[in-house]
């Protein structure tokens, strides 16, 4: 199982694909397949036949999962998008830090 840099509630932009540029908050992470859900980005459109919860049936537009290496993670207090590091701190506790301001992240 491969660790990803991001995870569930992290705000992070989107460096490539058709959406490159949006801002959103990752609703769902799958790190086997090292891809992740962002709100509001690659929205697809599903066909849905009617059932008895939705009698009427129809066309939903739903988020689809992107790999995780087109995501970027924007720091919480630098507002930029950065490169993580990781780093133990001296009660043994591992966080994620921003490359750009050095500020931990979690």
């Amino acid at each position: 199982m491969s660790k990803l840099h991001v995870k569930k509630g992290d705000k992070v932009k989107v460096i490539a694909g058709k959406d490159r540029g949006k801002e959103g908050e990752i609703l769902k992470a799958f790190p086997k397949e090292n891809r992740v859900i962002v709100k509001g980005v690659n929205i697809v459109k599903k066909h849905v036949k009617p059932t008895q919860e939705n009698p009427q049936g129809g066309i939903l537009e739903k988020e689809a999962p992107i790999n995780s290496s087109n995501v970027m993670l924007v720091c919480g207090k630098c507002g930029a998008p950065s490169r993580t590091g990781k780093k133990v701190l001296d009660n043994g506790e591992k966080v994620r830090y921003c490359k750009k301001c050095e500020e931990d992240i979690d």
